[in-house]
């Protein structure tokens, strides 16, 4: 690929990025160049996957197709391309074909993230809690190890990339406990069928009034769960480059602030979505900056029983 083919796809990938995701937009930013430009070139691809599964547009207008299993089928397709080098005709489907070269990101890798999509397009739903995070690995835990890899973590440094996947990890539960109410809109849900009948809400129902406060025990869980991922995660930045690990924390500071403000808001916590504001990304990004310079070597300390991602 030429210069100017490699620069027009960085720049669809910016876009792309700009568009799908603010707070990762904005952490992003702070990635040394090369890094950042790795990062939104993997991003592009990711947030291209979720589309065409979804039917929706840069994370936007997510609806209930009828032809997944197509739509699944068309992203491996192009993704092999990309993986094998070969023009895909897609601009974020090329943009992964040049990281996955560059850093030595795998066919496995990719495919970890594709069965993510597959799970949904069976109308797959965890019936327990370790269901959970098998689906949180897929859709987002393996997007940590991917980006850990191209922040230059060797793909065998497992202990470091553990720690990549619970961020992931922890994104997901927030994403999850602050996306109940839009996935219930086109037939998802992601809360546990052993949480619901512990808490004696019927399936499908989970939504409806009388059910917002159990519901909100259950949103106050994934918030914990989260939490425990973020801060096994914060631990890794210990094994990053200074940039790296500023914006790795800065991202684990919004994310985990959006899963605390839908801990907070209670039963009301889907009556309008959680953002987070540019004064608090701000915050998040200044306190990053702080905890990456006062951050200590890598000693890999246990991750206090946490799930664990398949090797």
């Amino acid at each position: 690929m030429s210069v100017a083919d490699r620069q027009r796809v960085v720049a669809a990938a910016r876009n792309s990025i700009a568009r799908g995701s603010k707070s990762f937009a904005a952490a992003s930013r702070l990635f040394a160049p090369a890094t950042r430009e790795r990062a939104w070139l993997l991003y592009a691809w990711c947030r291209a996957c979720d589309d065409i599964a979804d039917g929706q547009e840069m994370g936007h207008g997510m609806t209930r197709v009828a032809d997944a299993q197509e739509r699944l089928s068309r992203m491996r397709v192009l993704t092999d391309r990309a993986l094998r080098g070969e023009p895909t005709g897609e601009a974020a489907f090329d943009a992964f074909g040049i990281v996955a070269a560059e850093c030595g990101i795998t066919a496995r890798h990719a495919e970890d993230l594709i069965e993510g999509f597959a799970l949904d397009a069976a109308e797959w739903r965890p019936r327990s809690e370790d269901d959970l995070y098998r689906y949180c690995y897929h859709v987002a835990g393996i997007v940590g190890v991917m980006m850990a890899i191209v922040m230059g973590i060797a793909p065998d440094d497992h202990a470091v990339l553990d720690r990549a996947c619970d961020l992931g990890m922890a994104f997901q539960l927030a994403n999850i406990a602050r996306d109940i109410g839009e996935d219930d809109g086109v037939g998802r849900c992601y809360l546990p069928l052993d949480w619901l009948a512990e808490m004696d809400i019927p399936p499908g129902e989970h939504m409806k009034l009388p059910y917002r406060t159990r519901l909100a025990v259950l949103a106050k869980r994934l918030g914990q769960r989260a939490e425990a991922f973020e801060t096994s995660a914060r631990e890794g930045a210990a094994a990053l480059p200074f940039r790296s690990a500023w914006a790795v924390l800065a991202a684990a500071g919004i994310y985990g602030g959006i899963a605390r403000e839908v801990v907070a808001r209670g039963a009301y916590a889907w009556d309008a979505r959680v953002t987070t504001s540019k004064r608090a990304k701000l915050g998040w990004i200044t306190r990053a900056f702080v905890q990456a310079a006062r951050r200590g070597g890598w000693r890999d300390p246990p991750r206090a029983d946490l799930w664990e991602r398949p090797k």
